[in-house]
């Protein structure tokens, strides 16, 4: 691939953060995954700006605060938002020209919402994020911000460029084996990855279909769809680079009643987790710093 980046500030100029976009409503969740993303891939103190999106479009003419208790959050993702702030959705409730206009990349981690379910089934708080998500992945596309998406952010990104995503091949949580492609082994994001290594799955929905013009650069044997790239600087992939063994099983607790897996499948599948160390996934997240930063 070429491997032209976009346009960055002068030499003298400080590192420009990156964009963590969160969409989990569980405090305890989404602090955790913001620690796994720091420390995994190496994104210190101001190099990483975390906007929690789920809170932002809660804020918008809505006349609760919210904090960090599980079930408050938990209450928060069921809830009917009101007319007021559906109509402020509609209409956008972040400015994401001016989020993205001193950004390095954006990354978009995991989430409890699966885009894919019907959407009679979906909280106002789920649709009022995925709405969000759209004008933000729009522009993502339009200018070639870096982004980077992991689990939830792989149909962000398959769905915004036109690609299919449901649930014909969703994975148990565990450890699985991913293969770099030939295009894979010779991206910059893949740089020092073996051409077989161990991640990290958990997931109820997939690319089935690849957008127009993606190159695939990871697959795997239940889900053939772990890492694409759209155009030059748009990543995601399927397992989840900023997730160590503690906190796959610290995830798996929080979301034990979300339908990931069920009682009869617990034992062999914490008893996978707990066999399998994944040390080379979050070189991704490494990588995507040292390209973009």
């Amino acid at each position: 691939m070429t491997s032209s980046t976009p346009a960055r500030p002068g030499d003298d100029a400080a590192p420009r953060p990156f964009l963590l976009v969160q969409t989990r409503p569980e405090g305890d969740a989404a602090a955790a995954e913001e620690e796994s993303v720091r420390r995994l891939g190496g994104y210190p103190g101001d190099r990483l700006r975390v906007m929690r999106l789920d809170r932002r479009v809660v804020a918008v003419g809505a006349d609760r605060s919210v904090d960090d208790a599980t079930d408050g959050a938990a209450a928060l993702a069921g809830a009917e938002l009101g007319d007021d702030v559906e109509a402020e959705a509609a209409s956008g409730v972040v400015d994401w020209n001016a989020e993205l206009a001193d950004v390095a990349g954006v990354i978009l981690p995991g989430s409890p919402f699966t885009g894919s379910d019907p959407e009679e089934s979906k909280s106002d708080l789920q649709r009022a994020v995925e709405a969000e998500l759209g004008r933000l992945m729009a522009l993502v596309i339009e200018r070639q911000t870096p982004f980077l998406g992991c689990c939830y952010g792989v149909g962000t990104l398959g769905r915004a460029a036109g690609g299919v995503v449901d649930t014909t091949y969703r994975e148990l949580p565990g450890p699985i084996p991913v293969t770099l492609t030939e295009a894979g082994a010779a991206d910059p994001l893949l740089k020092g990855m073996p051409g077989e290594f161990t991640a990290y799955v958990g997931h109820k929905e997939a690319v089935r279909e690849l957008p127009p013009g993606a190159v695939l650069l990871a697959t795997g044997r239940a889900c053939p769809v772990q890492m694409f790239r759209v155009g030059e600087h748009l990543y995601a992939t399927q397992f989840h680079p900023e997730l160590d063994q503690a906190g796959l099983l610290q995830r798996l607790e929080i979301y034990a009643d979300h339908g990931y897996f069920s009682a009869d499948e617990a034992d062999a599948m914490f008893a996978a987790i707990r066999s399998a160390a994944t040390p080379f996934a979050p070189l991704i997240l490494e990588n995507f710093c040292r390209v973009y930063g």
